[in-house]
């Protein structure tokens, strides 16, 4: 994850998330989120991971 700040006449402010490896010459895949849109992406994460080890029966939660 990285913050990348785009100039601007009023800057832009993403949050950079790389999901995919680079493929030889080719970029990797990478996602540019808002911060609201990084924080419910986050947030769904927690909720699956939560869900996940639950049914593992790992009895741990993050919220």
């Amino acid at each position: 994850m990285r913050c990348l700040t785009l100039a601007a006449a009023r800057p832009i402010t993403r949050v950079t998330l790389r999901v995919g490896p680079d493929q030889g010459e080719e970029p990797g895949v990478w996602a540019s989120l808002t911060t609201e849109e990084a924080r419910e992406l986050a947030h769904q994460l927690l909720a699956h991971a939560d869900r996940a080890e639950s049914a593992a029966g790992t009895g741990a939660s993050h919220v």
